[in-house]
């Protein structure tokens, strides 16, 4: 699985940012084998929210985009690892039903 994160609009997520990304990719270790890419973007929005985003590509050509805001980035990184633990949970279904 290739991980990437990037800010938006002049915004750069910092190392605490990082770090605390990296400590939540390790929910996904039982689909790291389903998911080619997962590219995350932060943004830091004109009125003081956090927007966080995913595009998930998954290894058989299935793609998801999640997006979620939040006024604590923190509270945005953890919605949107819920609904990236959903979402590859279903996908994997899905493949082990075919």
């Amino acid at each position: 699985m290739t991980v990437e994160v990037k800010g938006a609009h002049g915004y750069n997520p910092g190392e605490s940012t990082r770090e605390y990304i990296d400590k939540k990719l390790k929910r996904l270790d039982h689909v790291k084998d389903h998911v080619a890419d997962l590219h995350l973007t932060m943004d830091k929005q004109a009125d003081g929210e956090f927007k966080a985003e995913t595009n998930i590509h998954f290894r058989w050509g299935a793609m998801g985009h999640i997006k979620v805001t939040d006024r604590d980035l923190f509270k945005a990184i953890d919605l949107l690892f819920d609904k990236i633990m959903t979402k590859t949970t279903k996908e994997k279904e899905k493949m082990q039903n075919h």
